[in-house]
Parts: C-alpha cells; structure tokens; sequence
C-alpha cells in the first residue's frame, strides 16, 4: 500500500508539503478573545502538516459564545493573528482560518457588553456552557434574527475573511458544523423562519451561500473552505429524518461545486455522535467533485486506506495533534502517541497546550 499521507498536494495555489491537516480544535487560550504568544507557540509547533486549521475564531462580537475564543474582525485581532501566520510559514506549513459564529450557542457572561445572542430562531439550545464568571450555565433562549441582521452577519463573515488574508493567512474554512449558526440555517428544527431564509433547503441554505458567494468574490474561491457536520449533535443540534439529511447535504455538495477550493466532512462517530454513512460521504464528494477533507477517529493506516481507496483527498487529525506536535515524524517512526490531557483541552495557559513532549524531548 502507498503511503500516500506524506504526497504533496495542491489545494488551490498552495502546495501543500502533505496530505495530513491539523484540525480545527478550540482550546480557549484567546484572553480577551485576542491570539497571544502562546498561540503562536502551539501552532507553530505543529507545522508538521501540510495544512492546519485554526481554533474556531468569530467574526463577530456576538459570535463570541465560549470563554476565551478568538475573534478576527477588530484591527487589534488581526495584527495578533500575524503572529500565528508567521510562525506557521516559518515552519513550511499553510493555515486557513476557521470562521466560526457560534449564534446561539453562547451565553452572555462569555460575551462583550452591548451583544446579544443571535439565532435563526428563537429557539433554546437544551445545553449549558461554562463561564469564566460564574461556571456552568443552561444556554439562553436566543433572539431570532431580522432579516436586516441576517445581512449584516453575511457582511461580517466577508471583513472577517478580508482580515485573515490581511493578517498573513493562506485562506479560510467557513464554519458550517457542530451546531453553530452556519448549521442553525441549516437545520429545519432550528430554523423555522418565515422569510426567504427559512422552508425548503434552498432557502435554509440562503445564508449560507450568500456567505459563499461574497467571501469568494472578496478573496477568491481557491481560499475558501467549508466543514459540515450530517448527522452531528454538537451544542444540542437536533436531529431529523435521515433521508432528508442526505438529500439536503447532497444538494450542498452540488451548490458549492467550483465555489469552493475543499468540503470538510466532520464524522464525531468516534466520539459517540451517530455515524456519517460511508454513501452519503461519498456522494457528496462526487457531487461537490472538489477537495474532500476526510476526517473522524482516523489513525496512520485508516488515513492511508482512505487516500488508497479514493475516500477523500486530505485526511484531518484532532485529538492526536493536541498531545502529539511531532505526530508526522511519529508517524514515520511508527513511534507511540502522547495521550491527551482531557482535563486541560480548554484551561488557560500552557499545561496541556505547549508543554506536550516531542520524541526528541523524549
């Protein structure tokens, strides 16, 4: 078998080194939702891969639902970033940034004053989450959008992309998984609008693809990417008939075909969330016909049958690059994984964010 996860690969205008991506993994070191050093420290030693992902970073101050969250649309954000971009090329890896507005999946002791938590609907996410404030919170009812607030968080994803490249990054992947406000559009039990956002999936998928179409237009279609989550129930997120998940992320695929440089397919089955059928997974890559990001529990065979077998064109990582920042070069040492630290996923600091042994170390 060919060890095709060490290939290059061109995504777009980038060559990437390899076909292994860092992904999108939140880790809640963002004080102030501004990126720091130690940011920058974490990243660049993973700069392994041919791409990485970053931490879901919003492009709004509503958007901010967790303690200590990125953001990307305020000057001070993205010199910050800088700083990550940097330390990544330096390393001869690519970064995209992760668009992620959490809509209603946030709780107002996480956010800036004068913000609001906004959904499609107002509909309650049955979830807490945990501030720095006052610990575990039930999540609040949110408020249903305007239209005239749909439109205005459509033109925050368009800044947002703007200043990723502004801040050095190679591109961006929208947030359109784990139950967060991209998905909320998405879902008809979340969004039960009457306007020309809510009904039959080509309206669910309104806001969406006019995300698509004005980011693309602003920094070009190589540049962006997007994640779903089928059958995911992040944050709550409800889930329904699965004929219709499959006809609606299957018209998805077929839409965002020459808009969009990659899909990333989020499949948390490992993890106890119901399985991404292998048929609807496949036939979103043949209808999308673009990059396919294939993730879910992978390890160093799986990922290579999943290239052998033409299941997808990169293969993405979570957990082992939290533990592992050499996790290439053990890899192709065939050495044993560092365990994660479950405990510290997304305490400040850097126990359990930089302090992870490397072979060398070792």
């Amino acid at each position: 078998m060919s060890e095709f996860i060490y290939d290059t690969y061109k995504l777009g205008n980038i060559e990437l080194k390899n076909r292994i991506v860092m992904a999108p993994l939140t880790r809640s070191r963002a004080i102030g939702n501004i990126p720091n050093d130690l940011m920058a420290t974490y990243y660049g030693q993973r700069t392994g891969a041919g791409l990485i992902i970053t931490e879901g970073t919003s492009p709004s101050p509503n958007g901010l639902g967790y303690p200590r969250i990125p953001g990307a649309y305020s000057e001070e954000q993205v010199e910050a970033w800088k700083k990550v971009t940097t330390a990544v090329h330096e390393g001869g890896s690519h970064i995209f940034l992760q668009i992620m507005h959490t809509g209603r999946v946030g709780h107002p002791l996480n956010l800036p004053e004068g913000t609001e938590v906004l959904a499609p609907s107002a509909i309650r996410a049955e979830d807490q989450m945990y501030t720095d404030a006052e610990g575990m919170q039930a999540l609040p009812e949110p408020k249903a959008m305007t239209t005239e607030q749909v439109k205005e968080a459509v033109q925050e994803y368009v800044t947002t992309a703007k200043n990723a490249i502004e801040a050095g990054f190679d591109g961006v992947e929208l947030h359109g998984a784990n139950g967060y406000l991209i998905e909320q559009f998405l879902n008809p039990l979340t969004n039960i609008r009457k306007d020309e956002y809510g009904g039959a999936i080509e309206n669910r998928a309104r806001f969406l693809m006019e995300i698509v179409n004005e980011v693309t237009n602003a920094i070009g279609k190589d540049k962006v990417g997007i994640r779903f989550s089928p059958f995911g129930v992040n944050a709550a997120m409800p889930t329904y008939a699965e004929d219709q998940v499959t006809d609606d992320f299957t018209y998805l695929a077929e839409q965002l075909k020459e808009k969009v440089v990659y899909i990333h397919v989020a499949d948390h089955s490992s993890m106890g969330a119901p399985e991404v059928p292998a048929s609807l997974k496949q036939s979103m890559k043949e209808h999308f016909s673009g990059t396919f990001l294939f993730s879910g529990g992978l390890d160093k065979a799986t990922a290579e049958a999943v290239l052998n077998e033409n299941k997808g064109d990169l293969v993405v990582f979570g957990r082992a690059w939290l533990a592992n920042p050499d996790l290439i070069e053990r890899f192709k040492q065939d050495a044993p994984l560092n365990a994660p630290d479950f405990d510290t996923f997304y305490t400040p600091g850097e126990k359990g964010y930089t302090d992870y042994p490397t072979l060398q170390a070792q």
